[in-house]
């Protein structure tokens, strides 16, 4: 089964991460911190991982250490559709794919469905 890591705190999105997730067939761990996320990425290699650039931590600082651990990972993030200087950041940082908010919502199942086929 495909493994997704998210570091998402609004908890409608996690709501719908979770119920999308067990309706495509992937395994969904949520955290809530960047040291948490990289603890669980060399705990194992994700198939995906999303990234709530809104979240109460840093999440700039959570995809930079991504960066750092090693073998690429698939990231896609989220963010208002105003918040262009967040997206440049996160683009830098090593994020895979920068979606709006809606644009998100409209691909989750899409994205989840692609980490799904694209685990080994």
């Amino acid at each position: 089964m495909a493994r997704v890591l998210a570091l998402v705190a609004d908890l409608i999105f996690q709501a719908k991460l979770a119920e999308t997730a067990r309706q495509v067939g992937v395994e969904l761990k949520m955290v809530t911190s960047d040291d948490a996320l990289a603890a669980e990425v060399q705990a194992g290699r994700p198939a995906l991982v999303v990234v709530d650039l809104n979240a109460r931590r840093e999440p700039v600082e959570a995809l930079e250490k991504l960066r750092g651990a090693g073998e690429p990972i698939r990231v896609v993030a989220f963010l208002s559709h105003v918040q262009t200087e967040l997206e440049e950041r996160a683009r830098a940082a090593g994020c895979t794919q920068v979606l709006p908010r809606s644009k998100f919502v409209r691909e989750l199942a899409t994205s989840l469905e692609k980490a799904k086929s694209e685990q080994p």
